[in-house]
């Protein structure tokens, strides 16, 4: 039987590596084993940073709420507590929002969360 030569199949896998590797620099674009190394650490960074990024926006968005609560004079905790006291449930990023596109409405959140809060006070 005769032996079987892989010519096809592996200028195929090759193609693919190297047109991920397409605008990578130097060697890292044009010969397979550095261009297989790079694709795969590439693709290894990019499954760290989806992740990572989530926790960056999250961030930002608590950030923005922090600061907004405190131009009226609570905290971020209280708010949050408050809000949910008041049964509203607004994630961070509409309530992010709100606070750069729609100050009324936030202030009206922040009432609701502040008399939510010393109601539970109150009752306790």
């Amino acid at each position: 039987m005769p032996r079987v030569r892989l010519g096809s199949a592996r200028r195929r896998k090759h193609k693919r590596v190297l047109r991920e590797a397409r605008g990578y620099y130097g060697t890292k674009s044009k010969l397979y084993p550095q261009a297989k190394q790079a694709v795969t650490r590439a693709g290894v960074y990019a499954w760290r940073d989806r992740r990572a990024r989530k926790r960056d926006f999250r961030r930002l968005w608590i950030t923005r709420i922090t600061a907004a609560c405190r131009m009226r004079s609570t905290r971020y905790s209280l708010f949050m507590n408050g809000l949910r006291n008041a049964g509203i449930t607004l994630n961070r990023k509409m309530l992010s929002q709100m606070a750069i596109e729609d100050p009324k409405a936030f202030d009206q959140l922040v009432d609701v969360a502040k008399k939510a809060t010393t109601a539970t006070a109150e009752k306790a």
